[in-house]
């Protein structure tokens, strides 16, 4: 099987061929099959829109739309019109917004963490019910579990796990060797972490030891420092309660200020936007980010990098992240299957393989790593495993009902404190009565 995508610099062919559909057509309940394939190949002709983010470089916008086209050409009636909405945030909002005026959206990538709220709005399809077939329900059980955790309420599915990641450490050989330190050994502890930033720090300030953004994902950073405490996370499993105050947070959201303190991390809110600018252009010397940055630094750094499992404290661990597929309610059972069809679709082997290895995003299925592409790319670049190998300490991303307002109280309390606007208790005993106040309806 054989594809490419034109957005990586490569030339589309004319041997990318239905045969990657086959496990719709392998099912051995036959009437089933053959209705999915007359939603493809008997129905008039049908357009499906499709709200996406874009959150990191390397031009995965431009990805989407060379597979959407692909799509396309293997399925004629079917067109899928991505619609490239923003932000994580922004696409959140313009989706809820397009569901509440009556625009309903087909499908769309969105946070995996965007659960609870859809959920809370009953706009999202149960995607058990489109696996009737042996086939579907294999393809529904082969997904890293560490991705299903924010893709799941209880025992239904309602998110297919697409652009998943985890947080990486990412350095610079080159600033280890000019400060004497070992470049094939990254820091394995927050001890050994902030002696090395200290270290990696230059007097003039041309270059930090280490950024961490704090801004739009903060409270993804801070869980980091949350879950290296014994596998301590910020929420229950529920989506109803946070423990934004807790002794354990507060010594993690400390640690990360401490970086600052000493100088050797920027004082005052680091942006996630520019981190990755910032560590490729040698103004700092290692960065926390998520690993769909990979393809990007790997492209544009001049210089020879690694890339590690973040520090430890008692453990270690990361919060997995990024965004997955949904189904919306509220379009007719033809449109929901078709949107099925090209899931599956997109999360076929060869094509999650291909767009790791375009992005630096996880590949979300076990198998996709068996795939030649994969090992052959693993093989030459074997970083492209750090994250997926970190999945043995994932945990689930912040993910609460309401959470734009639950999780804008954490991130607030985050730059109160970087900031030097509140002390570390104050704002996070701020941010648990905010975050309660709002919690209460759904308990």
């Amino acid at each position: 099987m054989t594809f490419s995508l034109a957005a990586c610099g490569q030339n589309a062919t004319d041997n990318q061929t239905t045969a990657q559909n086959a496990q719709t057509t392998q099912s051995n309940e036959a009437q089933t099959a053959a209705a999915a394939d007359s939603t493809q190949s008997t129905a008039e002709p049908m357009e499906l829109t499709m709200y996406f983010p874009v959150s990191v470089g390397g031009g995965p916008d431009a990805l989407i739309d060379a597979l959407c086209a692909q799509y396309h050409e293997e399925n004629p009636n079917i067109t899928i019109k991505p619609v490239y909405a923003g932000s994580y945030a922004d696409t959140r909002t313009k989706v809820q917004a397009a569901i509440k005026g009556g625009n309903t959206p087909d499908l769309a990538i969105m946070f995996s963490i965007d659960l609870y709220s859809l959920l809370a709005m009953d706009a999202i399809a149960d995607i058990n019910s489109f696996c009737t077939t042996d086939a579907d329900k294999e393809w529904l059980n082969g997904f890293y579990e560490g991705f299903m955790m924010n893709s799941r309420d209880g025992e239904t599915t309602y998110g297919i796990p697409w652009q998943r990641s985890t947080i990486v450490l990412y350095y610079n050989k080159d600033a280890f060797r000019e400060a004497g330190l070992d470049p094939e050994k990254a820091p394995s502890t927050w001890e050994e972490m902030k002696e090395y930033a200290k270290q990696l720090t230059k007097a003039d300030g041309s270059r930090y030891g280490i950024e961490i953004p704090s801004d739009g994902y903060a409270y993804w950073m801070l869980q980091t420092f949350c879950t290296q405490q014994s596998g301590f996370n910020l929420m229950n499993d529920t989506g109803t309660e946070v423990y934004y105050n807790d002794d354990r947070t507060a010594k993690g959201l400390s640690f990360w200020k401490s970086l600052a303190e000493d100088g050797s991390m920027p004082s005052g809110i680091v942006a996630w936007a520019t981190t990755p600018s910032d560590f490729i252009e040698g103004k700092t010397a290692m960065m926390y980010h998520t690993t769909g940055n990979l393809t990007n630094v790997k492209k544009n750094a001049a210089f020879d990098f690694g890339v590690a499992m973040l520090p430890a404290d008692e453990t270690p661990g990361s919060p997995t992240g990024g965004g997955n597929f949904y189904i919306f309610k509220g379009v007719s059972p033809e449109r929901q299957q078709a949107a099925f069809e090209f899931i599956k679709w997109m999360t076929d082997d060869e094509r999650v393989a291909q767009w790791s290895i375009d992005t630096g995003y996880v590949a979300t299925r076990p198998s996709a790593y068996e795939t030649e592409r994969m090992k052959a790319y693993a093989e030459e670049f074997p970083y492209c495993l750090v994250a997926r190998d970190q999945l043995e300490y994932g945990y689930a991303e912040l993910s609460t009902y309401n959470q734009a307002e639950v999780q804008k109280a954490i991130d607030d309390a985050i730059s109160y404190v970087m900031t030097d606007q509140k002390d570390v208790k104050s704002a996070l005993d701020e941010a648990q009565t905010t975050a309660e106040n709002i919690l209460k309806a759904y308990k």
